[in-house]
């Protein structure tokens, strides 16, 4: 664990939720589609909430939605509607449990195109903010400016995650994130 921490922690430390993510996750390249994708519905789940509420239920969602398996998520019918709206471990909310659904239907395509969801995000060229909200809203749900940030900032794919005096930067750094890459 880091003995000082940038902005995203600033005055947090303590927390171990914060400073466990912050030190192993938040800023790093991720290479699975579903953990690409377990940060989305993350992401779109926190709208409204703190992130600490959702790292706190996250192991409630990693259960509730099948290890954030891509491929049994897009088959979700009516009945895993209602057991998630019922899950008191997650956040039951219809319009993100839809969007959850949707989005693995999304991904499911993009991996049938591109072969997976990362090479479609590894395929898309430099991109501001704005646009990748504009590509974002073309396909996804639940997908407003800052939840498509933090999506891009948390697996790497835009700067922003650590200060660049941070113990961690170099560590996320030396994970290949989009960004840094010549």
């Amino acid at each position: 664990m880091a003995s000082s921490y940038c902005t995203y922690v600033a005055g947090g430390s303590a927390n171990p939720l914060h400073g466990e993510y912050h030190d192993r996750e938040y800023g790093f390249a991720v290479e699975s589609d579903d953990v690409l994708f377990e940060r989305l519905i993350l992401e779109v789940n926190q709208a409204g909430l703190s992130w600490e509420t959702i790292l706190k239920r996250r192991e409630g969602f990693r259960e509730a939605y099948d290890q954030f398996a891509v491929s049994k998520i897009a088959n979700y019918g009516d009945g895993d509607i209602e057991r998630l709206l019922s899950d008191s471990a997650i956040i039951r909310n219809r319009l993100k449990v839809l969007a959850a659904i949707h989005n693995a239907q999304v991904v499911q395509e993009l991996q049938n195109e591109f072969g997976s969801f990362k090479a479609w995000l590894d395929s898309l060229p430099s991109m501001d903010l704005s646009e990748w909200v504009r590509l974002f809203r073309s396909k996804f749900k639940f997908t407003g400016p800052e939840i498509v940030r933090e999506f891009l900032v948390s697996t790497g794919y835009l700067p922003g995650a650590h200060d660049e005096d941070c113990p961690i930067y170099a560590v996320a750094l030396a994970s290949k994130p989009r960004w840094s890459a010549p």
